[in-house]
């Protein structure tokens, strides 16, 4: 089962919230709100669309790289958990 299966509820309610930022950029463009509010909601979207690619990415990255190589390979299996704290780190 893919884990975008696995974690699907949790995946969804992160991209409904992230439609309500969205939905709040538009609202405040329309209501002609300042450019520094504007930029706000605008950073805060960005934020939840970098935290849920970073979900995505890392939990392939666990299910496809770690978990098939921690029994054969426990070296290569370290090596792509390092990976992944390094895009954990990255992405944020």
């Amino acid at each position: 089962m893919s884990h975008t299966i696995r974690h699907k509820a949790k995946l969804l309610n992160r991209v409904r919230r992230i439609r309500g930022q969205v939905d709040a950029i538009e609202r405040a463009l329309e209501a002609e709100a300042g450019c520094e509010q504007v930029m706000h909601v605008i950073a805060a979207c960005r934020g939840a669309l970098g935290g849920l690619l970073g979900e995505v990415v890392e939990e392939h990255i666990q299910s496809h790289l770690v978990e098939p190589l921690r029994e054969r390979e426990p070296d290569a299996a370290g090596a792509a958990e390092q990976l992944v704290d390094v895009f954990r780190g990255y992405i944020k």
